[in-house]
């Protein structure tokens, strides 16, 4: 475990009270254990709330939803069991609002549109499939154009599905792959793209209060 991530970490910690954990992801690092011994943010948040609220034994922490490693930005974690079942319903409902932002190749024709597409999970990446495709699921989000320099775009995108890879997906299709991600299309290939989980608004699951948390875009660069 790298010393510089763990000072890094220490500042990106965004919420945390007796239910909650909210943390600001750099990227390049996993969300959770992926069976190796990579440094991942689930055993790191551990520990902290361990340090943190002196808690000795186990510690319950899971991940509400996933980044991928590339990704930076909003993780939210579930501190007890009731907290995590009351959250994925929430999730399931749509009762939540996932704000990202994303530096993109080119500019898009549109100023700000709604994109609706079938997506299938493959091997590591989504397909865009017809709408009948065997398995395939519809994928919606909405982008609004922020600013253009030096042909790229800043987009802030809100996800109205929640599918694997489906904002890297869906804007590569478009023709408009975020920085990095050649995995979609992009002329340039980074361990870090260039996409930011930039806000997550949801309801607490205890309290039942509108929380509101916002990563700043520390490590989204053009």
């Amino acid at each position: 475990m790298d010393d510089y991530i763990v000072t890094d970490l220490d500042n990106r910690i965004l919420f945390s009270d007796n239910h909650l954990l909210a943390v600001n992801k750099p990227g390049g690092i996993l969300t959770q254990c992926s069976g190796t011994k990579s440094f991942n943010l689930e055993d790191w948040s551990r520990e902290w709330v361990r340090k943190e609220k002196k808690k000795s034994g186990a510690i319950y922490l899971h991940a509400v939803h996933r980044l991928d490693r590339q990704v930076s930005g909003v993780v939210l974690f579930a501190r007890t069991s009731k907290a995590l079942s009351r959250l994925n319903t929430s999730i399931k409902n749509n009762k939540c609002k996932k704000i990202y932002h994303a530096w993109v190749e080119g500019v898009p024709s549109k100023k700000e549109a709604t994109l609706r597409d079938y997506l299938i999970h493959g091997h590591h990446r989504s397909e865009i499939v017809m709408k009948n495709t065997h398995q395939s699921k519809l994928a919606i989000l909405h982008y609004k154009l922020l600013r253009s320099e030096n042909n790229y775009s800043l987009l802030r995108v809100e996800l109205v599905s929640g599918r694997y890879h489906q904002i890297r997906a869906q804007l590569g299709a478009l023709g408009h792959p975020i920085k990095g991600d050649s995995k979609y299309g992009a002329n340039t290939c980074s361990n870090i793209i260039s996409l930011h989980h930039k806000k997550l608004i949801i309801q607490h699951p205890v309290k039942l209060n509108v929380v509101t948390i916002e990563a700043p875009l520390t490590s989204l660069t053009k």
